[in-house]
């Protein structure tokens, strides 16, 4: 597994913005917008294309497409919503799926309530979009369930991730024989005793919305 932390002053200004506690939620949403596009450029980086011959108004040439089929983009939800514009800005002919997954508070361990995904992703490269990488449950339940429906190569963007995080996703994917990368905008210290990511930014969620889950 790859882990890359994106190292940009713009990405740096808008995540400081976004730690801010004073930051209200529209804000919020609009820096988180931006900022995952900015990681999206990272983490289109290996998205495959295919040679394409076409006409400029001076000669003929061959160019870059988009390779088929087409990428999928998997927010978790709810708080993954917030990043999905963000990454359809980057590819406007991706494909979405959706996987509903929540982490149980008090054994910290991701259950599945909705998904709505192609039932076959055989060959599809998936970049799966969640805000926080803390304990890593969620992530990797994820990534596997995406693999056991056929995906070949996964990218995870979160904002923020954890160092316990990424250990453990390390450790529950390491069976896997296809290639998966996460691409966050900072790697934080640790996670405190209720799984939060700690400086963190608080409950993605809640920032973006500006309610609890119900």
């Amino acid at each position: 597994m790859r882990t890359i932390v994106v190292d940009h002053p713009l990405v740096a200004h808008k995540l400081t913005v976004l730690r801010d506690k004073d930051t209200d939620s529209p804000t919020f949403r609009s820096l988180a917008d931006e900022l995952v596009t900015l990681l999206a450029y990272e983490a289109t980086r290996d998205v495959r294309v295919e040679p394409t011959d076409i006409e400029t108004p001076v000669a003929p040439t061959t160019g870059t497409r988009l390779a088929t089929p087409r990428p999928l983009v998997v927010p978790i939800l709810r708080a993954g919503l917030g990043m999905l514009d963000g990454m359809m800005r980057l590819l406007p002919t991706a494909e979405v799926g959706f996987l509903g997954m929540v982490r149980n508070e008090e054994t910290l361990e991701a259950v599945t309530y909705a998904e709505r995904l192609p039932d076959d992703l055989t060959g599809r490269q998936c970049y799966v979009v969640d805000p926080m990488l803390a304990t890593g449950g969620t992530l990797a339940a994820a990534i596997r369930f995406l693999v056991d429906r056929g995906a070949d190569h996964i990218t995870a963007v979160c904002l923020l991730a954890a160092p316990e995080g990424c250990a453990r996703l390390e450790q529950e994917l390491a069976d896997l024989d296809i290639p998966v990368t996460v691409v966050t905008a900072a790697m934080d210290e640790r996670l405190n005793e209720k799984g939060y990511i700690v400086p963190g930014l608080g409950d993605a969620g809640d920032r973006l919305y500006g309610i609890a889950a119900g």
